[in-house]
C-alpha cells in the first residue's frame, strides 16, 4: 500500500466514527429515559398500591396512616413493608423488592414530594411519600426537565 491509499483509507474510517458517535449518544440518552420512565411508573404504582390498601383499611396503625393521609411516611416504608390488619395482622405487605436506581444519577437518591407540596416544589415537606421525581437538572430531547416527568 502506499502513502495516499493509507491517508484515504484513515481519513475514510475518521468520517464513519464521527457520523457513528452521536448516533450512539443518543442511543443511550433513549435508553436511560426509557428506564426512568418504568422506574417512575413502578414508584408511583406503588405508592398509589400503598394508598388503596390504606384506604380499604388493610394496613395496621391506623392512627399513623391519618397522619400521613393514608399515604407513605418515607419511601423505605415501601420496601420494608408495613403490618397488615385484620387477617393480615402477623404479616409485612411490602410493595417494592427494592428503591430502582434512578438512571440519570446512578443513585437511588430520589426527590420526593409530600401530598401539601407544590406540585412543582423541588424540597420535601415531609408529611408523606406522595409522588417522586430525578433529581437531574437534564433536559429531555424535547425540552422538558426531566424533573418534570
Amino acid at each position: 500500500m502506499t502513502l495516499v491509499e493509507l491517508i484515504v483509507a484513515f481519513t475514510i474510517l475518521l468520517v464513519l466514527t464521527s457520523m457513528a458517535v452521536p448516533l450512539a449518544r443518543a442511543n443511550v440518552r433513549r435508553i436511560k429515559e426509557r428506564d426512568l420512565r418504568e422506574a417512575l411508573s413502578e414508584m408511583r404504582h406503588a405508592i398509589d398500591k400503598y394508598k388503596d390498601y390504606s384506604d380499604q383499611g388493610k394496613l395496621g396503625m391506623q392512627d399513623n396512616l391519618m397522619d400521613t393521609q393514608g399515604y407513605p411516611k418515607k419511601l423505605e416504608d415501601l420496601v420494608d413493608g408495613v403490618k397488615g390488619s385484620g387477617q393480615n395482622a402477623d404479616t409485612k405487605i411490602k410493595f417494592l423488592r427494592r428503591i430502582p436506581i434512578d438512571p440519570m444519577t446512578n443513585t437511588r437518591d430520589w426527590g420526593l414530594r409530600s401530598m401539601q407540596d407544590d406540585p412543582t416544589s423541588t424540597s420535601w415537606g415531609g408529611q408523606n411519600v406522595f409522588d417522586v421525581y430525578t433529581k437531574s437538572e437534564d433536559k429531555a430531547t424535547d425540552g422538558t426537565p426531566y424533573s418534570q416527568w
